[in-house]
């Protein structure tokens, strides 16, 4: 779909269709969601998602479709396996928006790239992992161990945070959540840390001691948080307040009614009940 047949659609649907909010509508994904979590839409539309396959693309499929579809919202569901095309294609209106990214790497995408994608509902955070290889007693790694982590600057900080809570590293005072390697001032057991891309994780695991992998590509690759050696915890307001996943769309779409739909379906009780059944800890409700 392109940038102006969208705007044409949300113009004429305006004009001739009457879409209105069934009460206050919310594009925040806070509490503040609609009982029935439901817009009411008189003329059939499209919504086109750009997301990760697991689990955005398997919430988006199973869970929003049939429950946007009863609202005359058709939801077509576009996946990929990268970080980078689903920001480029929103920007450029191949889609309305996507479903795949946290906070802080919208924030630092839009920094890089100089665009100005926005986000309209906080919806859910995943756990990061230490997954087992080679080794399965982090407690006790073994000197000259290796560890993989992600090589992108918002989670490569997180996964390296997360070795030092477990005694594995010591990183600067300063480092934060944008640490690199290179602010590793203590390492006891001369850990290597091999920087790879958040995909291959899963796939490169038996050849390393142990991998810090994002969510997302742990539950593709059918592990789960009951797998890990060792997990962030779920509590931490750094977790919600930078790791929330989101729905992001352009500035010109951000009140866009079927977006602000699909954002209310996903902030409901009953969705908070879907992510327990079906994903147990490894995804868990972020408003």
């Amino acid at each position: 779909m392109s940038f102006d047949s969208t705007i044409s659609r949300r113009s004429f649907i305006a004009a001739a269709a009457g879409i209105v909010a069934a009460g206050s509508l919310s594009a925040c994904g806070g509490n503040d969601t609609s009982a029935s979590g439901s817009v009411a839409v008189d003329s059939p539309v499209t919504l086109t998602v750009a997301a990760s396959p697991s689990p955005h693309a398997e919430i988006l499929s199973e869970f929003a479709a049939p429950k946007l579809e009863e609202q005359g919202i058709t939801l077509e569901v576009k996946e990929y396996t990268d970080y980078i095309l689903p920001n480029q294609d929103t920007s450029a209106g191949e889609v309305d928006c996507n479903y795949f990214q946290h906070l802080n790497y919208l924030a630092n995408y839009n920094e890089e790239n100089g665009t100005d994608l926005v986000s309209v509902g906080k919806i859910h955070f995943e756990p990061m992992g230490v997954f087992a290889g080679k080794s399965d007693d982090l407690a006790n790694v073994a000197d000259g161990a290796t560890i993989s982590v992600p090589n992108d600057a918002t989670n490569e900080g997180r996964a390296l945070l997360l070795l030092q809570e477990h005694g594995v590293i010591t990183l600067s005072e300063d480092a934060g959540i944008t640490a690199t390697p290179n602010d590793i001032v203590d390492n006891p057991h001369n850990i290597e840390i091999l920087e790879q891309e958040a995909a291959m994780l899963p796939s490169t695991l038996a050849d390393v001691d142990f991998a810090v992998i994002n969510g997302n590509y742990a539950i593709d690759a059918g592990l789960t948080l009951a797998d890990a050696v060792a997990q962030e915890s779920a509590d931490s307001d750094v977790i919600k307040n930078e790791y929330a996943n989101v729905i992001v769309t352009t500035p010109d779409l951000e009140d866009d009614e079927r977006i602000a739909a699909l954002v209310d379906v996903l902030t409901t009780d009953e969705f908070k009940e879907y992510l327990a059944d079906t994903f147990g800890d490894s995804v868990q409700a972020a408003f």
